[in-house]
């Protein structure tokens, strides 16, 4: 059967000797996989529709759930300037592969693509891309069933004031004093961070405007949402490797 789709490549892989596998997110039809034949070849016209962050219309052939062969294409966002830059492809990369660990093949969502397609814009445009990060980690965690509770106590759902209130990442959202005993490793965090996390949790990324955010909070929110990541969804990504490696030697 002959398919047509917008997509975005979240990951490319080498395959024999000429050959590349690219995983399409597409808007309606899924995570799919597609061979490009002949897309290492110097003179290929396919080459650059197997560029991470590339997208793109693409036609392919398939029979069945296996993998697609490209028929055809033609590029609608070519996303170069985030291959270019060294800081900026490492941060697309991390959204790309955290969508890729998430999401199931054949699994369809709008959301989605949506929204790993303002993030890659966002980031392209040069807004600050540690809390664009945050808000599509976020976002991930609303669309994959593990929203933050920000607003209720986790435990007893009874409304505090914010300084009553601490981070359990391990029950999924905010804890209040009185129900501290049921982790005890909850997180203390300043009133700001609340705040942006509230708003974080409501705001979809194709609306996003410029956030301001002092660099001591985005420290701060980079913590909460690392230890949301990795307590929700348990996942070790190369990229966010690559990121840590990247802050400690200051580049």
């Amino acid at each position: 059967m002959l398919y047509r789709v917008e997509g975005i490549v979240i990951r490319s892989m080498d395959y024999g000797e000429g050959n590349k596998i690219i995983t399409l997110c597409t808007e309606n039809t899924g995570k799919i996989g597609v061979l490009v034949r002949g897309a290492k070849k110097v003179k290929s016209r396919h080459a650059a529709l197997t560029q991470l962050f590339t997208i793109g219309e693409y036609v392919f052939f398939r029979t069945g759930t296996g993998l697609g062969t490209l028929n055809a294409g033609e590029i609608n966002e070519s996303h170069h300037r985030l291959r270019g830059d060294l800081t900026m492809a490492a941060y697309a990369s991390y959204a790309c592969e955290l969508l890729d660990r998430i999401v199931h093949d054949e699994e369809t969502g709008s959301f989605w693509f949506q929204q790993l397609r303002a993030c890659l814009t966002a980031l392209e445009e040069g807004k600050d891309p540690g809390i664009i990060l945050n808000i599509y980690e976020m976002k991930i965690l609303q669309t994959a069933g593990y929203a933050p509770q920000m607003d209720t106590c986790i435990f007893c759902d009874q409304e505090r004031s914010d300084d009553q209130l601490l981070l359990s990442p391990r029950l999924g959202g905010v804890l209040c004093k009185y129900c501290k005993h049921h982790d005890m490793q909850a997180m203390t965090m300043s009133p700001r961070a609340l705040k942006l996390l509230r708003v974080f949790s409501r705001l979809d990324l194709r609306n996003l405007g410029n956030i301001d955010v002092k660099e001591e909070t985005k420290a701060e929110l980079k913590v909460i949402m690392r230890a949301f990541i990795d307590q929700q969804l348990g996942l070790q990504l190369k990229s966010r490797n690559f990121l840590d490696q990247m802050d400690k030697y200051g580049i």
